[in-house]
């Protein structure tokens, strides 16, 4: 289970307990989700000019002290209902992870990816709509006294969708199959309880670097 420590839910600089109620149960559902054990998570600052009220989580994937991926998840809460949204409620999210050079150089890497986070939803019975988003392979060479390196290739997933079944754990606990799908790990499946953990039949999951990531 990963935990989450206690975070201030920022409403146009104002503290959580003067926030609408709608979305102060979104972020207990976020803080009180059941997560794989792979998963690390922190309170981060929120952004507070994307929405009246937003909350906002990083998450890490480690495995035997190497972190493999990292990300940060935003929930957004406007009660006027955003046009471009359909709903009162955003996710907006960023997943990054470093590649093996056999799949870095994949031509259909960035439809894989996009098609991961949408089957990470739909596993998780996570109900949305109006879900967009861009994946970016970065390739990186090191030269002085960064040659030591080599080469490195990564790739950043940002994605936001409205929720629609206000079942805000299942948003958290899909982009968290993401991240670790991204990361060389197997998904897991919803329906299985952690941490009796099973692949979803027909997904793959992409080989990431096993190291330290650089920071």
């Amino acid at each position: 289970m990963a935990a989450v420590g206690g975070q201030s839910a920022q409403g146009g600089g104002a503290g959580k307990e003067s926030a609408p109620i709608e979305f102060r149960d979104a972020v207990e559902a976020l803080t009180s989700a059941r997560l794989r054990p792979e998963l690390v998570l922190s309170p981060t600052p929120a952004p507070r000019r994307l929405a009246p009220f937003t909350f906002a989580l990083s998450a890490s994937v480690e495995v035997d002290g190497e972190e493999l991926a990292d990300g940060t998840l935003v929930l957004l809460h406007d009660p006027a209902g955003p046009e471009a949204w359909h709903g009162d409620f955003r996710v907006v999210t960023m997943t990054r992870a470093e590649l093996e050079p056999e799949i870095a150089g994949d031509p259909m890497l960035s439809e894989v990816g996009w098609a991961w986070l949408l089957d990470a939803l739909q596993a998780h019975g996570a109900g949305h709509s109006e879900a967009g988003g861009t994946v970016t392979r970065c390739h990186s060479q090191y030269f002085g006294a960064l040659a030591e390196r080599g080469s490195s290739t990564e790739i950043e997933l940002r994605a936001s969708w409205t929720p629609s079944d206000g079942r805000f754990e299942r948003h958290l606990a899909a982009w968290g199959d993401l991240l670790c799908v991204c990361a060389g790990l197997p998904p897991v499946s919803a329906a299985v309880p952690l941490p009796e953990a099973t692949s979803l039949g027909g997904v793959v999951p992409m080989p990431a670097r096993r190291r330290p990531r650089p920071h």
